[in-house]
């Protein structure tokens, strides 16, 4: 991964974190800067950003400490991601409810247009970006 696209998903990360951009922002930012897919990993604390070319960059995820639900509720992920789109809450907080969520972890596919959010069973819940084909 070159200086500026670890410049670039560093910016992204610690801007997130703080709530001052929006997920369609970290889309836009990454996607220009050549990344393909990121895995944000809740019980790591990190999220791990990809090239297509396989390189890698490993962030620490700042968030407050709070417990992983051990149920996973796909509804309940579902709901705050819509909070999110209508710009209602900003990452910290959906953090927090994906957490109460069971959510374990997720991968963004930029390419794709998609995020797959994973519970500690195995479940999956896919989420489309708006206007994207399925």
């Amino acid at each position: 991964m070159n200086g500026e696209q670890t410049t670039v998903v560093k910016q992204c990360a610690e801007l997130s974190a703080s709530g001052r951009i929006h997920f369609g922002e970290v889309v836009g930012r990454l996607t220009t800067a050549g990344i393909e897919r990121y895995h944000a990993d809740y019980s790591r604390k990190e999220i791990t950003y990809y090239t297509p070319e396989g390189q890698s960059c490993v962030v620490p995820m700042a968030y407050e400490d709070a417990p992983i639900a051990a149920a996973f509720s796909a509804a309940q992920v579902e709901a705050s991601v819509r909070q999110s789109q209508r710009g209602e809450i900003m990452y910290p907080q959906f953090t927090r409810q994906a957490l109460a969520a069971g959510c374990v972890g997720y991968f963004v596919q930029l390419t794709g247009k998609c995020v797959q959010y994973f519970g500690r069973n195995g479940e999956i819940h896919t989420e489309w970006f708006p206007g994207a084909k399925k």
